[in-house]
């Protein structure tokens, strides 16, 4: 695969398999990932290490990519990513630079509007507590 576009692609693909060493498999080595504003995760082993740990947490992850665009080795993507575990499920718009060289991306970087994720966390536990309260009362 060259085209940084599908790289990319099957980059956010292998995201949604919950398998942290797909994930890692088109990354460098030297891979730097960043959920803006927190601090980059630098290198395979720290991104793999981050992803298991998210999915400890969330076991659910699907990536709708709105549009996708390449400059060379630069790819922008604008997409709505869905996390969830059980009941719970939030959705939010992403924009992320990705950097790609010799087939692997080097550089993932993700910039969402804080305001709107905390939205989509307070909704989807919101949704959840529902389902659940639903649950509790048709036994």
């Amino acid at each position: 695969m060259t085209d940084p576009r599908d790289v990319v692609t099957a980059l956010l693909q292998a995201s949604e398999s919950g398998d942290p060493e797909e994930v890692v498999s088109h990354m460098s080595d030297d891979v730097v990932w960043q959920n803006v504003p927190l601090p980059p995760a630098r290198g395979k082993a720290t991104v793999a290490k981050q992803f298991r740990a998210m999915h400890k947490v969330i076991t659910d992850v699907e990536v709708h990519i709105h549009n996708i665009a390449a400059n060379g080795d630069v790819v922008l993507t604008e997409r709505t990513d869905v996390i969830g575990r059980g009941a719970f499920r939030a959705e939010f718009w992403v924009c992320g630079t990705f950097v790609v060289r010799d087939g692997k991306v080097v550089l993932w970087r993700d910039y969402y509007d804080n305001a709107t994720f905390l939205f989509a966390v307070l909704k989807g536990l919101g949704r959840a507590a529902f389902v659940t309260a639903r649950a509790k009362l048709s036994r």
